[in-house]
């Protein structure tokens, strides 16, 4: 079975009663098959952390769905949608939800444990061998069967480390827009990825 499919997802954000008018708009469409660490990456504002809200079922999407191990996790009790994917904020607090639907009209959650573990521009520590044992961690999360998404932007030098290391593939976003992306050397060949990591010709040649 598919760990996650993200199917035909959209999500729009607009102003104006009269004459509605689209401020931003986020497309996505990928699955992940089999367990493993995914980077995502692209500019302040691009859709990052609105694709992980739509993910774990904290914000609802405009179009589309979004099926955990199965599941519509929109259609999850929301007590119980953090037992199939959750979200991580930057200092790993847990996102909270927004209730749309009282529970009693959804479904439960059929995994006792998150699937799917989003870790949002997490905060590491560069002393004490502290990222060392993050790494680990998200190293044996996969090898649990989980999938991780691990959202970095690149402020410091070792944040291209982390990604080149540990993620086995990258989704990059931009204006609302996803890229899918092998490797990291399909990264560094990507003239916008390669920009926005600061990436010169000679070291997306090395990518």
């Amino acid at each position: 079975m598919t760990i996650l499919a993200v199917d035909r997802v959209v999500k729009e954000y607009a102003r104006g009663l009269f004459g509605r008018q689209v401020t931003f708009r986020l497309e996505a469409s990928f699955s992940v098959e089999q367990p493993g660490i995914v980077g995502v990456m692209g500019p302040n504002g691009s859709g990052k952390t609105t694709l992980f809200e739509l993910i774990t079922g904290s914000n609802a999407p405009t179009a589309g769905r979004v099926l955990c191990m199965g599941q519509d996790i929109h259609g999850v009790k929301a007590r119980e949608r953090d037992r199939l994917a959750i979200h991580y904020h930057q200092s790993y607090q847990v996102r909270r939800f927004r209730r749309r639907k009282p529970d009693f009209l959804l479904e439960p959650a059929h995994s006792d444990y998150p699937m799917v573990h989003l870790f949002d521009e997490p905060q590491f520590n560069v002393q004490d061998g502290y990222i060392g044992f993050m790494l680990d961690f998200f190293r044996r999360l996969k090898g649990e069967g989980r999938v991780v998404f691990v959202c970095l932007h690149p402020t410091e030098r070792y944040h291209l480390d982390i990604l080149r290391e540990v993620c086995e593939r990258f989704i990059f976003v931009d204006k609302g827009r996803i890229a899918l992306l092998p490797d990291w050397s399909a990264a560094g060949r990507d003239p916008r990825v390669a920009a926005y990591l600061g990436l010169d010709s000679e070291a997306r040649s090395s990518a």
